[in-house]
């Protein structure tokens, strides 16, 4: 199985790092662990702060994997599949530290809702964002509370519905997705360690009642998204779907 993730911790920072050779797309297995790990830093005592990245030059995260996507044959294959970004969303949100995303190029669909999950998201100018499902005929179910939790209604609807093009770093940065865009990944890289350094000699405490405070009202994430999970996990048998996965799959 391709794909990794893999966990390290310094200074009290704990940095989660994502990869996959295919634009560091999300194959089941990769959002279990991906969820598993994100669960640990939040039980380890040696660290205040969590970072979340991918790991790579231009693509933070591709979004599902489209081998898995094309191979889901019933109705609880497809479900299982979305419950992986699900489960990785509920994982941020209940982890009871500050996680902090690092996004240093594009993110597509389920890579915009794992930077809408984090708590403050730092990008460079190349991290460009699509949602794209719906031109898959699915919809961004999943990862949509998570957005317009981030964004607005009116931000995110314009994503679901604009499948098909992407908007700017900057754009995001407007509509609250991202908290800072840099230059450059260096630059990004040099403002991270700073942020999260500062962040780490922080009251732990006080920072994990402000996690509390931000995601105050989704509580019922844990149905929600399971109910969007069964959306999405019924779509994706549309002959709609598989032909249009087909030829994305055979251009590649």
């Amino acid at each position: 199985m391709q794909g990794t993730v893999v966990t390290t911790t310094n200074n009290n920072v704990t940095t989660i790092t994502f990869s996959h050779p295919a634009h560091n797309s999300m194959p089941g297995h990769q959002l279990k662990s991906l969820t598993a790990a994100i669960n640990a830093a939040g039980e380890n005592k040696d660290s205040t702060i969590i970072i979340l990245q991918s790991a790579g030059d231009r693509t933070f995260c591709a979004g599902a994997s489209f081998d898995e996507l094309a191979a889901i044959n019933n109705f609880e294959e497809g479900k299982k599949f979305f419950m992986g970004f699900a489960n990785v969303i509920n994982a941020c949100r209940k982890n009871p530290k500050l996680i902090i995303g690092r996004v240093q190029g594009k993110a597509v669909g389920g890579g915009v809702g794992i930077a809408a999950a984090v708590d403050y998201c730092l990008a460079t100018k190349y991290a460009s964002i699509k949602l794209s499902e719906l031109a898959l005929g699915i919809g961004p179910f999943v990862v949509g509370p998570a957005v317009e939790r981030k964004t607005g209604l009116s931000a995110f609807s314009q994503l679901a519905i604009n499948a098909t093009e992407w908007q700017t770093a900057q754009w995001a940065k407007d509509h609250g997705l991202y908290a800072e865009v840099l230059e450059s990944t260096s630059e990004l890289d040099e403002r991270l360690a700073i942020f999260s350094s500062q962040l780490a000699s922080m009251s732990p405490d006080a920072l994990g009642e402000l996690k509390r405070i931000f995601w105050a009202g989704a509580e019922n994430w844990d149905t929600l998204l399971e109910s969007r999970a069964e959306i999405s996990g019924r779509l994706v048998l549309s002959d709609f779907t598989k032909s249009a996965i087909a030829k994305i799959k055979a251009k590649s």
